[in-house]
């Protein structure tokens, strides 16, 4: 939590101003994660994974800095766009789109899409003639505190099969992606898959199809509860790889940062709404909150991400509960499998601040669930 989120909420209750739970991000931290980005691998493109925080200050931001922009929809583009990005800064990066999408994203310029079938790729050559395309591939995800499923990606022998099937369909085959896992705190997990994407290299190669990129995509994390490795330490170890599996002839690369652009940038005010137990006996209180998963805290979802969380009470003696939303749906439940230890002494009313929350929560609580507004948020 950065002085100036202090701060700034200090004046708010001051100032008598309770709009509810409210997220604040601070540029600063935003600005100065991109620099160490651009630092730790200073030949690797950054597109900032849109999705992970699209507000419009973050988006200028970044583009005013010169990132690029990894996108999900057509809505992302023309985010990226109005932000000030060229087209050539932005990546259609989703497997899944529909083809009348990805004929709206080249009409505004856009050259640069992946794909993992042949189908896709078939959907690409129709809306978008002579585009770029690299191909994902799968990636076990280990190490990683949420691994990515199935969902996306082929086996890199398929992708071998698939980019020689784009080639002849009329699009150029540009590179390789790959994901290892979100909050991943292992440096070392690029090591494996890059011994995969250069297996493809050589395998197209050996076929008349000159690959040059690999987008090592994002999973660089945030801290929550526990340190991570800093970023120059990441790239250390990515560089590292990229020499061990293709020697000198490096190919041009690109990282995908989304949480770890945005996650330390943000912190949540909340309130506690009610402290209550279930019965006399029960050691473990529940302790509610006026934001829940359907409030911005989706992530928490199988409790795979723990946010720390910082009370006005943290010098009183402590004891596990259950951590709850507001809403009337059985499903907001935070954390229940593994109890969050808060102060005894905790009392409604009391501002309880969440960190780390800059990444994935404003865009989680787009909807006004049980008449509930979405997060507001604020950037300073």
């Amino acid at each position: 939590m950065t002085e100036r989120i202090r701060e700034f909420l200090r004046d708010r209750r001051e100032r008598g101003i309770d709009e509810g739970p409210v997220l604040v991000v601070d540029l600063d931290v935003v600005k100065d994660n991109y620099t160490a980005f651009a630092k730790a691998l200073p030949d690797t493109r950054v597109f900032y994974a849109v999705k992970a925080n699209p507000a419009p200050e973050v988006l200028s931001l970044l583009a005013s800095m010169g990132s690029c922009f990894d996108t999900a929809s057509v809505q992302e583009i023309e985010m990226a766009l109005a932000a000030g990005a060229t087209p050539d800064r932005i990546s259609f990066g989703n497997t899944i789109k529909k083809e009348r999408d990805i004929a709206r994203a080249y009409a505004l310029g856009i050259r640069l899409f992946a794909i993992d079938c042949q189908a896709e790729a078939d959907k690409v050559a129709r809306a978008a003639p002579g585009a770029k395309v690299f191909c994902r591939i799968l990636c076990d995800g280990a190490g990683a505190e949420w691994p990515l499923s199935r969902k996306f990606g082929c086996e890199p022998a398929m992708a071998v099969d698939v980019l020689e099937h784009a080639f002849k369909a009329g699009l150029e085959p540009y590179g390789i992606s790959f994901h290892v896992g979100s909050q991943q705190r292992n440096q070392h997990a690029w090591d494996r898959a890059l011994a995969q994407a250069a297996a493809v290299f050589k395998e197209c190669g050996e076929r008349g199809i000159n690959l040059s990129m690999v987008n090592l995509g994002g999973g660089f994390p945030t801290k929550y509860l526990k340190n991570v490795p800093t970023v120059r330490t990441y790239g250390n170890a990515i560089f590292k790889a990229l020499r061990k599996h293709f020697g000198n002839r490096i190919p041009e690369t690109i990282i995908e940062p989304g949480r770890g652009m945005v996650g330390n940038a943000g912190m949540i005010e909340t309130e506690v709404v009610l402290v209550s137990k279930k019965s006399e006996e029960d050691d473990v209180r529940w302790v509610y909150l006026d934001i829940g998963k359907f409030g911005g805290l989706a992530e928490t979802m199988d409790e795979s991400i723990r946010y720390a969380i910082k009370t006005p009470r943290d010098a009183d003696a402590m004891a596990p509960c259950v951590l709850a939303g507001p809403t009337c749906d059985s499903a907001d439940v935070l954390y229940e499998k593994q109890p969050y230890p808060l102060p005894v002494s905790l009392e409604i009313g009391d501002k309880l601040l969440i960190e780390g929350t800059g990444a994935y929560t404003s865009t989680y609580s787009a909807v006004a669930f049980n008449g509930l507004p979405p997060l507001k948020t604020i950037h300073i």
